[in-house]
């Protein structure tokens, strides 16, 4: 019998190696051939099974090939051929057809160049938000570190740490999310640059505990009355509109004479003023068209009569022709009418939230609220609003009341 040919085995090391010169190929820019399927080397290290592998990093001296170590779960919870199929998983885009080696940055050499070709596209008030976060919080902690050695546990560090960076050493959850959200934004563009980063996953964080919620300031009926009563044009004017149509105080210093239409009784918001530049309103919901009650329209066309004109024909300007800050219509104008009143200080949004308590005395339901105050999510009205107790959900209570009269009496003594 003639000997059978004898096959030649093929065995795949644990760790897969690349070849010098194909390093030195991508590094000097030419084309890069697909390495080697990688199987990774999965380990038990205590009770965690790990898993190895090796990934091409593009760095500014070209392309490394570096080791890298992954947690794949505990002893407890799974087999060794579970973490070797998990391992597979993580292996899956390196070993896929389209596999690019991705680069590699500190967070401070990356975020020069973010800053530089994306704040340029972001509202004025985004700008000063996403700058406060990385001077205060963001850049002084992970400027140093890479962005691949950004995943969760620096991460969690991160938040841990915040409150250090902070003035009064605290930070609220809010502050926090707010933090996140722009290094979420930052990371995703590095990302879809080509660089290699772990996005931020809020499940897999633990935030600050949500503190004790607190009712935002707002007018009673009789208050309005008395701040209307006393308050000189065109603050009187610009009082109003926020009173009677809910605006925010971006939205009624950004009103142009060509928003209203006096012959519909309808007032469109187009644009907001912030710090007295010209920006989009808050949301694509935001920008919308409002009904003008009758008594609001009349006093706009009393208001038109003495209204000295302006180039871009907004309602309200400084000598310099441009819509006041709201903090200087607050500071110099508000709150000296509140002082002489006795009224607590607070800003120009406490008409907002008086606007609202009155659409829930009037019997609104949730949705119209939800229009009014244009919100894109009706769980945005509840969440914001639901402390208002207007008198018509009070008088509802009040009514479960009446009906067990009984509970308010004296307790009969049963012999």
């Amino acid at each position: 019998m003639a000997n059978a040919p004898k096959l030649a085995l093929h065995t795949i090391p644990p760790e897969c190696t690349v070849s010098t010169e194909a390093i030195e190929s991508s590094s000097n820019g030419g084309s890069m051939a697909r390495k080697r399927y990688q199987k990774g080397f999965v380990y038990l290290d205590g009770d965690k099974w790990k898993g190895r592998y090796r990934e091409d990093q593009i760095t500014g001296e070209g392309t490394k090939r570096i080791r890298r170590e992954v947690i794949l779960g505990c002893k407890r919870e799974m087999t060794k051929p579970l973490a070797e199929r998990r391992m597979e998983v993580v292996l899956a885009g390196i070993n896929g057809l389209d596999y690019r080696p991705r680069r590699v940055a500190t967070f401070a050499e990356f975020i020069e160049g973010w800053k530089t070709q994306m704040l340029t596209t972001q509202k004025p008030s985004s700008v000063r938000a996403v700058r406060s976060h990385l001077k205060c919080y963001i850049v002084p902690e992970l400027g140093n570190i890479r962005l691949d050695q950004l995943g969760v546990e620096n991460q969690q560090a991160f938040i841990t740490r915040m409150p250090e960076r902070a003035t009064k050493k605290t930070v609220s959850r809010k502050t926090v999310v707010n933090v996140l959200g722009t290094l979420s934004t930052i990371l995703t563009t590095a990302r879809n640059w080509g660089y290699n980063c772990e996005q931020i996953n809020l499940d897999r964080l633990r935030l600050p505990a949500r503190g004790m919620k607190y009712e935002a300031p707002s007018f009673t009926p009789d208050q309005l009355q008395r701040i209307l009563a006393i308050a000189e044009e065109p603050w009187r004017t610009m009082f109003c509109i926020l009173t009677l149509d809910g605006l925010r105080a971006g939205e009624v210093l950004g009103l142009k004479w060509g928003d209203i239409d006096f012959d519909r009784s309808l007032l469109h918001i187009r644009r907001t003023a912030w710090y007295g530049k010209i920006q989009t309103a808050k949301s694509e919901a935001s920008e919308t068209v409002l009904p003008i009650p009758s008594l609001l329209l009349t006093m706009l066309k009393n208001y038109e009569v003495n209204w000295k004109p302006n180039g871009a024909g907004f309602l309200f300007v400084t000598r310099n022709g441009r819509p006041p800050s709201s903090n200087k219509v607050v500071e110099y104008h508000l709150w000296t009418i509140l002082d002489a009143l006795g009224i607590p200080r607070c800003g120009l949004h406490a008409f907002r939230h008086a606007h609202t308590s009155l659409l829930l005395d009037s019997g609104a339901t949730p949705k119209v609220v939800q229009r009014q105050l244009r919100h894109s999510d009706a769980r945005t009205t509840l969440e914001i609003y639901g402390h208002v107790v207007g008198d018509a959900h009070r008088e509802a209570v009040e009514k479960v009341a009446s009906r067990l009269d009984a509970i308010g009496r004296q307790p009969t003594t049963v012999n």
